[in-house]
């Protein structure tokens, strides 16, 4: 017997076709910043954050103080499907209907529709590594029954 997904045609072995697999496929990641994206918010999150009166566990993983950190970019460029971010004023429409206001957080599209993938908590507990988010976000996928794209 070989691996799952595996056949064997004349001695050699193949891949099949895993369109027969069920579970709903992640096309792409959303990651929703809890900040707004305009200037007067991104200011006020910067003062926020200087007097300890705001926090966001997914800016703490994506940014350094002024800019995207190096490190994410990697983690970023070896998923398996495109990560994009929005804040809370400017994600798209079906991910805001899913959250409700609760943000950060990180969804999942698939072609059975949208999925919560990560809350603030499980964010939280990445502790600022882009690394722990992609461990997270593959436990995550495993654990909800789904499969990338």
């Amino acid at each position: 017997m070989g691996p799952p997904g595996w056949a064997i045609t004349n001695g050699t072995w193949h891949g099949m076709d895993t369109d027969n697999d069920p579970r709903p496929k992640v096309n792409r990641l959303v990651g929703v910043y809890d900040a707004v994206g305009t200037l007067r918010g991104e200011l006020a999150y910067v003062v926020g954050t200087t007097l300890g009166r705001a926090h966001c566990s997914l800016c703490d993983i994506t940014h350094g103080r002024l800019r995207e950190r190096t490190e994410w970019k990697a983690c970023r460029a070896g998923l398996p499907v495109p990560f994009e971010t929005f804040h809370r004023n400017d994600q798209p429409e079906p991910v805001r209907a899913l959250l409700a206001g609760v943000a950060p957080a990180v969804v999942a599209e698939t072609d059975q529709g949208w999925r919560l993938v990560l809350e603030p908590d499980q964010l939280e507990r990445c502790g600022s590594s882009p690394a722990a988010l992609v461990a997270a976000l593959e436990q995550a996928v495993e654990a909800l029954g789904l499969r990338w794209a």
